[in-house]
């Protein structure tokens, strides 16, 4: 073997590695991404939707852990859905009305949280457009789950994660 096989070998087997290390890398890096979760109660929460708050969270571990993870409910909400998502270790905040605003307010707080990597917002509509663009614009991720019928198209080109539930039947990452 020339001195010229032995260096080669050497710098390919160190490029071997140094990939390698880079994966294992990204890989912890994506494990410990912090998410702050907003979701939608009632544009993803519905019946006929079986979405279960057990496979958000469940989707949501591919992409990070989940640090803060709130609830928009409207007053008509039923006390057994606030006592679920109370169970699943979610905080619920009910509003009278409609609940855009309160959603609204809530990601922006997470957005200009420092100690929240991603903005996870769990609805289907494409009012909220703007909230992922301002988290993206703050350096965060963005991760927009939801439901068919009726996903926003804009919503999910805009996100760097989208994840579409099918119902009680869990979740796909895109």
């Amino acid at each position: 073997m020339s001195m010229r096989d032995k260096l080669f070998r050497i710098l390919r087997r160190g490029e071997v590695e140094k990939e390698e290390k880079e994966e294992v890398r990204k890989a912890k890096k994506i494990q410990k991404r912090s998410i702050g979760l907003i979701i939608d109660g009632p544009n993803i929460l519905r019946k006929e939707f079986g979405v279960k708050l057990e496979d958000i969270k469940e989707a949501l571990e591919n992409v990070g852990n989940i640090r803060v993870a709130k609830v928009v409910l409207n007053q008509y909400a039923p006390q057994g859905l606030i006592e679920a998502i109370v169970n699943q270790g979610f905080e619920p905040i009910i509003v009278a009305g409609d609940t855009d605003v309160r959603i609204a307010i809530e990601a922006m707080e997470l957005i200009y949280n420092s100690d929240v990597e991603a903005i996870a917002i769990a609805t289907r509509d494409a009012d909220f457009l703007p909230i992922i663009s301002e988290a993206k614009r703050k350096g965060k991720v963005a991760i927009v789950i939801g439901v068919e019928p009726g996903f926003s198209v804009a919503l999910q080109n805009a996100a760097d994660y989208v994840i579409t539930m099918e119902g009680s039947h869990g979740g796909d990452t895109k």
